[in-house]
């Protein structure tokens, strides 16, 4: 990222134009520094070439030490962004290490004007830019926030003629922190041909992506991950989709844009179309090896519109669905994901892999990235910490099934399948291990499988349903207000959330800064002692 200049800096420069310390039509020249450094960057182009610079860092500090693991969580709206990095700073005092992820299936399922979709690539192209540029401009509206209130303390300081808290005001301007994080932005399988995915990828990149997450399904055919009926494309057909976004991030001069190429391949059993091999060993053959295929026989002879193909020294008929469809061999689906991350990285310029599982376990994706490794020994992945999966039913099963294996319980100690589910066992030995689990899974998975970068794709989606019907259960309920209070706003106060105060969290403050910048004591501000928002002022 480039340095921005210091207040010291900016200072220096503006008397050196205006001497008296204010501009010709009386602007004073402490209001155009804060405006300018407010403005932390100039467009989201410039936000993605940033961001990506930050991305690039973090991987190579990821290559040297696999604990230094980035997360994300899926955010279907600015101010869910905006709240997120806020928490990240109070946490951590940095948001160095934390991303937003853009999910396309809240896109099609929140964030359309069709309503509420499945994620099979029916919303519109358009909405998926304008929440990047939604996000951003959220995420660059907490920095003015921020920023403003920094001024409002070197005012105040300076009023005071206290030189230390002058000093130190100063200081935290000069070291603030932008809000301003990457975003994974997901543009599902491309939204039409390599030409289409180029003209969309160009768009997300100018509203402020700087990694793009595209997945190797059909688009026309385009399925949630999590879900059956999912059709993968030949591999010559997605290595030009990643030229398309690497073309798009050349062109705008974002030289570090980073690509996530996605196999769906675990959970996919067939493939719209049959590739044309020029020889043996190339990425044709290689796809084709793996579909199902009959024997010509006189039994079951060549038909008038049937495809051969002549594969181990054979004629044999692929299998074809109803629908036209073909269809892989069963249990081929971990090789073809091996082949398709090797490919994605060496052929397609992909700098991230991801392999979309069905179950959260860390010997599986382990085992597949010690495979693509051998070929590629930085390989890297984002992994989709999925919603979709039973955490608790899925490691519960694993933890007993380790247990028995070791014959440190019995097979009948605790129940198999759904009953794993019973709260009663939340306090167990079985519950106590499977949470320790849970708490060092993204670690375990980070250091043993070449996890860069850890993701939960719905959980905005899942967190607003259950705390909407928290709230709801007790304000139409019994408790009313108390409902609200102590579940809402007394959380928030004890918790330090900024947005307790939510005049101020939307930039009332900013707005009186403004007024006052421009005309002086006419002012007529928002915050005098009549805002209702001084009773947090303790807060």
């Amino acid at each position: 990222m480039t340095q921005r200049k210091t207040y010291a800096e900016h200072r220096q420069d503006l008397l050196a134009r205006y001497p008296q310390g204010v501009t010709p039509g009386g602007v004073a020249v402490d209001d155009i520094i804060q405006l300018k450094l407010q403005n932390t960057f100039s467009t989201h182009l410039d936000v993605a070439r940033a961001m990506a610079s930050v991305m690039r860092a973090d991987m190579a500090a990821y290559d040297r030490d696999a604990n230094q693991f980035t997360q994300s969580l899926g955010c279907w709206s600015g101010f869910h962004a905006q709240q997120m990095i806020k928490s990240v700073k109070r946490l951590r005092g940095t948001t160095k290490g934390a991303y937003v992820y853009l999910s396309g299936w809240m896109v099609a399922g929140l964030r359309n004007r069709f309503g509420h979709l499945p994620d099979q690539s029916m919303h519109e192209k358009t909405s998926v830019v304008d929440l990047i540029e939604e996000i951003y401009v959220s995420l660059r509206q907490a920095d003015e926030v921020a920023i403003n209130d920094l001024f409002k303390t070197l005012r105040e300081a300076r009023k005071a003629g206290d030189a230390k808290a002058e000093a130190a005001a100063i200081s935290a301007i000069d070291n603030f922190e932008t809000h301003v994080v990457p975003i994974i932005a997901d543009i599902d399988a491309g939204f039409g041909n390599e030409n289409a995915t180029y003209l969309l990828a160009k768009e997300m990149i100018k509203a402020g992506a700087c990694c793009l997450q595209i997945e190797n399904q059909v688009s026309d055919a385009k399925q949630c991950g999590h879900q059956d009926g999912k059709v993968t494309v030949p591999r010559e057909d997605f290595i030009e989709k990643l030229r398309a976004c690497r073309l798009a991030f050349e062109e705008l001069g974002v030289d570090d844009g980073v690509i996530v190429a996605r196999t769906d391949s675990l959970g996919a059993g067939l493939t719209q179309k049959v590739p044309v091999s020029q020889h043996a060993g190339d990425l044709a053959s290689e796809y084709i090896k793996w579909l199902k295929t009959e024997p010509i026989t006189s039994d079951n002879p060549i038909r008038s519109g049937e495809l051969a193909l002549y594969h181990d020294g054979q004629f044999v008929k692929p299998v074809r669905m109803p629908n036209g469809l073909f269809a892989f061999k069963e249990g081929t689906g971990r090789a073809r994901v091996v082949e398709d991350c090797i490919a994605s990285l060496t052929q397609g310029g992909a700098d991230l892999l991801w392999i979309e599982t069905d179950t959260p376990n860390v010997d599986e994706i382990a085992s597949m990235v010690a495979e693509i490794r051998k070929v590629v020994p930085n390989a890297k992945l984002t992994y989709n910490n999925s919603p979709s999966f039973n955490w608790t039913l899925n490691l519960r099963k694993q933890v007993r099934a380790q247990w028995i294996a070791e014959g440190k319980i019995a097979e009948d100690a605790y129940p198999d399948g759904p009953g794993l589910m019973s709260a009663e066992l939340d306090d167990s030995e079985l519950g106590v291990e499977t949470d320790a689990r849970l708490a060092r899974f993204q670690a375990d998975i980070s250091t043993r499988a070449g996890v860069f970068h850890n993701l939960i794709t719905l959980p905005t989606f899942h967190l607003t349903a259950k705390s909407m019907d928290e709230l709801s259960r007790g304000y139409f309920g019994a408790d009313r207000m108390k409902a609200y209070v102590n579940s809402v706003q007394r959380e928030e106060i004890r918790r330090g959330v900024s947005a307790v105060k939510h005049q101020h969290e939307v930039g009332s403050d900013l707005g009186d800064a403004f007024k006052e910048m421009v005309a002086g004591e006419r002012a007529l501000k928002a915050g005098g002692h009549a805002n209702t928002m001084s009773q947090f002022a303790a807060e």
